[in-house]
């Protein structure tokens, strides 16, 4: 399978788009904890709600790129969000370990690209 410039500039767009989302969600739960009465307790959920739906987001673009496989090319997509979250999680945490969780949010970030690659080779115009 030979990548063409067309498909990492998309997989890059995707990728950057996804990081946007998650920034702006991520920022939005940070002022809503501090200014609200909103509970810690929810951010686990809110980091996987916004995982997925933000690798979603990536493997559409990375999709609407490609010719064919877009699964392929969403779950590309997830995988690099994924690598770019644990580099990130493995230079800010003091002490980083892989988890359940960790393997399980991974495998959802596959999958949901994936799933966004899906949506996104097939609303291609």
């Amino acid at each position: 399978m030979a990548v063409t410039k067309t498909q990492m500039k998309h997989l890059t767009i995707g990728v950057l788009m996804a990081y946007a989302v998650t920034s702006i969600v991520f920022l939005g739960y940070a002022i809503l904890i501090t200014y609200t009465n909103v509970s810690e307790r929810s951010l686990p959920t809110v980091v996987v709600i916004t995982t997925v739906l933000s690798v979603m987001i990536a493997g559409f673009d990375a999709a609407r790129g490609a010719a064919n496989r877009g699964w392929l090319w969403g779950m590309v997509a997830g995988l690099v969000y994924v690598a770019i979250m644990a580099a990130i999680m493995v230079v800010m945490l003091p002490v980083f370990t892989i988890s359940m969780r960790t393997v399980i949010v991974c495998l959802l970030g596959i999958a949901g690209g994936g799933l966004g690659g899906i949506l996104g080779i097939n609303l291609k115009k």
